[in-house]
């Protein structure tokens, strides 16, 4: 269920959340940002969206999440504060339900073999998003 992991990525990406490794691995200088003013901006989702995709100009907080979305998609955001995690969800379902365009492009990118599509299943069950 790589959808999970990223819009995890993109929740990441848009700034709202930067994955926080054990100790100090990630920033967590993003982690009181307010999701749903990014998630209800479409200017902005369509900034962080180009960033992720490498067609469009990052922030430095894109930057960050660019740099760091491979290895939480890849460690199931194992990293991640719980914080970041609960705005994940946040993200992948929205990203998923209003976005869809934009989430099979990041999929695309991201897991262009659909290697973490089946690894993270149960997680979109919860989040009842269909694989």
């Amino acid at each position: 269920m790589n959808k999970l992991l990223l819009a995890v990525a993109f929740f990441i990406a848009t700034t709202m959340t930067m994955v926080q490794a054990a100790p100090a691995k990630y920033t967590t200088k993003y982690d009181n940002v307010n999701i749903d003013d990014i998630l209800n901006n479409d200017r902005l989702v369509a900034s962080y969206f180009k960033c992720l995709m490498e067609t469009g100009k990052c922030t430095p907080e894109g930057e960050e999440i660019k740099r760091w979305l491979p290895e939480a998609v890849e460690n199931k955001c194992e990293d991640c504060s719980e914080k970041q995690k609960i705005g994940s969800e946040k993200i992948i379902k929205f990203l998923f339900e209003k976005k869809n365009d934009m989430w099979k492009q990041l999929e695309e990118k991201y897991d262009p073999k659909g290697l973490y599509r089946q690894r993270y299943s149960e997680d979109a069950k919860k989040l009842n998003i269909d694989v």
